[in-house]
């Protein structure tokens, strides 16, 4: 399976104003890009409704640590169990 491709703010930006020169269709820009013309297109609507914004990332920094601190209380619990049942299993031992 192929890797996903990442391509840079600047990139997307370049290759909307290409495909929004007169008398070049997106799927001209995007053989010559070796890019989909729907990719370009989603591209250039997201560039037309948010601006300075658009092409922010994926996922949020919020939403990217709340995933990190699940992960970590995940790990924590785990420990938490094994600690608590090896003391039983020593406290049954000392009998």
């Amino acid at each position: 399976m192929e890797k996903r491709r990442k391509f840079s703010d600047e990139f997307k930006r370049e290759a909307v104003a290409l495909a929004s020169q007169p008398g070049v269709t997106k799927a001209q820009v995007g053989r010559e890009l070796g890019v989909n013309a729907n990719l370009l297109t989603r591209w250039s609507r997201e560039l037309r409704e948010s601006g300075t914004k658009a092409f922010a990332g994926a996922g949020r920094p919020r939403d990217e640590e709340m995933v990190a601190l699940k992960r970590e209380l995940a790990r924590v619990k785990k420990e938490r169990d094994f600690l608590h049942e090896a003391a039983a299993f020593f406290a049954r031992e000392s009998k």
